[in-house]
């Protein structure tokens, strides 16, 4: 979702256990299902378990809203912005590199926290002069076109599956209405997987051989699985530091966006209270610890933050029950081998769209932010994240190796790109961004699939 300048005024707030239990629990299943069909699409695509997925995405909710003063209405789903991360790591989804990946992913999160430091000590609007949109942008624009192959090798599978979920997505979510505009993934999903069902082109086997209770986390898919293997592999530790942590400089510039929607949706400034320090920790706590147990990085979504704009109901606990249905939901391995049994074909529909996206998003962020193009410095900072990003990735060398005693790290083109704009940024002059906290900048950052029109046209 785009965000909004925040505009604090009085707007009907209800307490949803003043509107009674079945109220309250369909109100708790309705963002369930707003946030289900992006969350459980990104370890379809990177290959990590869908049951720890949802099991973390709960326990990450719970967690920030418990560092939040349960204040915030927000639910984290499964973040895109590492999709290249992952695949760069751990191609195909090797089970046997997913760990690194998802060590990488932990590490990002706790970089959340030392920018929440940074917050807390010297104010958002200092530190947000060395992440500005000039940065950002290019770097989500990469982020989408090094995924794009990937995409058109799915589609390549079974076109015609693949139209079908291009289609329904395009269709709801420029001619949907209310919810059906929110969950354009899962609406695209569901009308792709039923043709791929009664074409014969879907296994089920797996499916029937389920179990319908079982533990969502598998320990040897786990970070920890590494240290306990005895096989760990050093270098590709650094590697997956090094290549997935500049991705976290784009997603917490998502966090600040989604907050400030979230803070005109509700008409309460949470970057002030209780503060982009908290929120911040929350999310990269929440994105810690689900990726040391093998789950994707976690964000605040805007899906949920579009049920609240239908809803008015903007009690945070409907946002936690949420959360405990998606917990319980874990517990089935059945329902997960639903899920893991979609074809090819219908994972490269939706992430063509997806991929697409998070490059149009980047450009968005530039445009909404009136980044000045007419300073050189501007357009040399973005042309050389944009052609470090992309041309390093689909060069013959695919990445920069550094030699490290006995070990050697690569840096993706992703890494190279980002570390460089922003050292760039910093030193060059007339910086001219500038970010207030009582009306925050729109940082025009999104990763998911949200509703057709942004919380600021509604």
């Amino acid at each position: 979702m785009s965000s909004a300048n925040v505009k604090v005024g009085e707007q009907p707030i209800y307490d949803a256990r003043e509107l009674g239990t079945p109220k309250m629990l369909i109100l708790g299943i309705q963002h369930l299902f707003a946030m289900f069909g992006a969350t459980v699409l990104v370890p379809v695509l990177t290959g990590l378990s869908v049951s720890t997925t949802l099991l973390f995405a709960g326990i990450g909710t719970l967690m920030f809203h418990a560092i939040t003063k349960k204040n915030v209405p927000a639910f984290l789903g499964s973040s895109f912005a590492f999709l290249g991360g992952y695949f760069a790591i751990a191609p195909g989804g090797d089970p046997a590199l997913l760990p690194y990946a998802c060590f990488g992913v932990a590490v990002s999160g706790l970089l959340y926290l030392v920018l929440a430091a940074l917050f807390n000590a010297f104010g958002a609007s200092k530190v947000m002069r060395y992440f500005p949109p000039i940065v950002t942008g290019p770097i989500i624009i990469a982020i989408g076109l090094n995924l794009s192959q990937s995409a058109i090798d799915n589609c390549a599978s079974n076109w015609g599956i693949a139209l079908v979920a291009i289609v329904i997505i395009i269709v709801c979510n420029i001619w949907g209405k209310g919810m059906i505009r929110i969950v354009p993934i899962i609406m695209g999903v569901l009308g792709s997987y039923l043709v791929a069902a009664v074409t014969g082109n879907i296994d089920f086997t797996p499916v029937k051989e389920a179990a319908w209770i079982g533990f969502p986390i598998v320990w040897k898919r786990t970070v920890f699985g590494i240290f306990t293997g005895g096989n760990m592999n050093g270098s590709l530790l650094a590697t997956a530091v090094i290549t997935i942590v500049p991705i976290a400089f784009a997603t917490m510039m998502e966090h600040i966006g989604d907050i400030s929607a979230i803070s005109s949706t509700v008409g309460k400034n949470f970057i002030k209270d209780p503060g982009l320090n908290k929120t911040l920790m929350g999310d990269g706590l929440a994105t810690t610890v689900a990726s040391l147990f093998g789950a994707p990085a976690n964000t605040t979504y805007g899906e949920n933050t579009g049920v609240l704009t239908l809803t008015k109901v903007y009690d945070p606990f409907v946002i936690r029950l949420a959360a405990c249905f998606a917990i319980v939901l874990s517990f089935c391995p059945k329902f997960a081998a639903i899920i893991e049994v979609m074809p090819a074909a219908t994972m490269g529909g939706i992430s063509l769209v997806l991929y697409g996206m998070i490059s149009a998003v980047g450009v968005r962020n530039i445009v909404e932010t009136k980044a000045d193009f007419s300073k050189s410095r501007n357009v040399i900072i973005a042309a050389l994240i944009l052609v470090l990003s992309i041309g390093i990735n689909y060069s013959s060398i695919g990445s920069i190796n550094i030699p490290l005693g006995s070990a050697t790290i690569s840096l993706s083109g992703l890494a190279v790109g980002s570390l460089v704009g922003i050292i760039l940024n910093a030193i060059l002059p007339e910086k001219d961004y500038v970010f207030e906290d009582d009306s925050p900048n729109p940082t025009g950052v999104d990763f998911e699939m949200a509703q057709g029109k942004s919380i600021r046209e509604k």
